[in-house]
């Protein structure tokens, strides 16, 4: 999973394999192991209406409704978006990028814009 963060808005990133353990499981999450402590970041399946977001000691979950959950995985739908406060929030699909990069895309989607 990817996290991008810029000013007042928050992206998160998912592999396939990342939307299939969110809709099997209600949760994925990542770390990032910072010397002191980790940092974390992680999506949960909820019965709230609206996207939201919480950052709670040095955690960040995103809390995605359980009918956006189940329409991310069953549909070709990309992402949904929310707010949180000032804080935008957006979660979607990892597509293959179109440029070279060194990172492995193996599990990202199929990016609609590749033209074979």
């Amino acid at each position: 999973m990817k996290i991008r963060i810029k000013d007042n808005s928050i992206r998160f990133r998912l592999t396939q394999s990342e939307v299939s353990e969110l809709g099997r499981n209600g949760i994925v999450s990542s770390c990032t192991e910072f010397v002191d402590r980790p940092f974390i970041y992680a999506i949960e399946k909820t019965e709230d209406k609206i996207l939201s977001a919480a950052f709670i000691e040095n955690k960040i979950v995103m809390k995605m409704p359980e009918a956006m959950v189940e329409e991310l995985v069953s549909t070709d739908t990309v992402g949904f978006d929310g707010q949180a406060g000032v804080v935008k929030l957006l979660v979607e699909k990892d597509f293959v990028c179109l440029d070279n990069t060194q990172e492995d895309q193996s599990d990202n989607y199929p990016n609609p814009n590749l033209i074979c």
